[in-house]
């Protein structure tokens, strides 16, 4: 039988899907079908940086997306999973920082975590389309879903999770999603791409306020974007009553102002939505599960809590 491309991506997710299931080791899958543009895998830049003392890892010019799949141990495994969303400014993802090893919290928790490496945005070449971070981010929800079974994963309970240019893109996902299409050819657009809740650390938020991080909204969209595509991913300005519960943490001394997860939190109460929000006088930007030590070290467990708290570790 001639495989297409669709086909042998297929394939080779279900590959991988098995291997997964029958171990917790972390496997890589292609988020697209087909095969990847001429060098866009040779063409990432990997350079090491640091997180207070810790070396950390960032990838820049990701042209090819990926997902890696942590499970968690079958016997803590709740049902529970997470897409990740490193940060970045939209140039590039910390990719073990707000990555692998936050899947690795949450499998400590009996969550699965889905770590996802997207496409960073061309504003000249997607133009007014969907941008491509987005995108990534929503197939990502659907081939959770699509692989609930084989993964353990209760599909009623896929949320998000992004940190700084990630909070932006996992907010984004949260206030701005496609519903499923069941007559839809693509199987993948037969699941929706709404989390059931959200997680949002140091996130950026808006785009039109004084609080705005120019830099993320100049690589999303580019500069000189028309106001109304502005308005349209400043994540507060899409709050409505079916926005998911949704945690979020800040450092009141951090560079992307607080005001990004004050401003989301009070149009969460004024929808309705369950919001919690954790500030830290001190934190600065980019501390992941807290790797600096000081209060940020303190908000995974609050985080785990609330998750627990709203039936989110309960096992099915």
């Amino acid at each position: 039988m001639k495989l297409t491309a669709w086909s042998a991506t297929a394939l080779l997710l279900l590959t991988s899907v098995a291997r997964a299931a029958e171990s917790p080791a972390p496997i890589t899958l292609p988020l697209l079908p087909g095969d990847p543009p001429a060098g866009a895998v040779a063409g990432e830049k990997v350079d090491q940086r640091k997180a207070g003392d810790k070396p950390i890892t960032f990838i820049s010019n990701v042209q090819w997306p990926t997902l890696t799949v942590y499970l968690p141990e079958k016997a803590k495994a709740t049902g529970a999973a997470v897409v990740i969303c490193p940060g970045g400014g939209y140039g590039g993802v910390a990719i073990d920082l707000e990555g692998d090893w936050v899947a690795q919290w949450l499998n400590s928790v009996g969550v699965a975590g889905v770590v996802l490496k997207y496409r960073m945005p061309r504003p000249a070449e997607s133009k007014d389309a969907l941008p491509y971070p987005v995108a990534d981010a929503r197939r990502a929800m659907r081939t959770v879903r699509a692989n609930a079974a084989a993964w353990g994963v209760d599909p009623a309970r896929v949320g998000i999770l992004g940190f700084s240019a990630g909070g932006h893109l996992a907010a984004t996902t949260a206030t701005q999603w496609e519903d499923a299409d069941p007559a839809a050819a693509d199987p993948l657009a037969r699941y929706s791409t709404r989390p059931d809740f959200a997680v949002l650390a140091y996130p950026v938020i808006t785009f039109v306020t004084p609080a705005v991080h120019s830099g993320s909204k100049d690589a999303l969209l580019g500069k000189g974007a028309v106001p109304k595509r502005v308005e349209s991913f400043s994540a507060e300005l899409r709050v409505t009553a079916q926005t998911p519960p949704t945690f979020l943490v800040h450092a009141k001394d951090d560079p992307v102002k607080v005001q990004n997860s004050e401003l989301f939190a009070a149009a969460c109460k004024a929808a309705g939505v369950p919001v919690e929000l954790v500030t830290f006088e001190k934190g600065g930007h980019g501390f992941g599960l807290g790797v600096k030590g000081g209060e940020p070290a303190t908000w995974p467990a609050t985080c785990a809590a609330w998750m627990k708290a709203r039936g989110l570790l309960d096992k099915k």
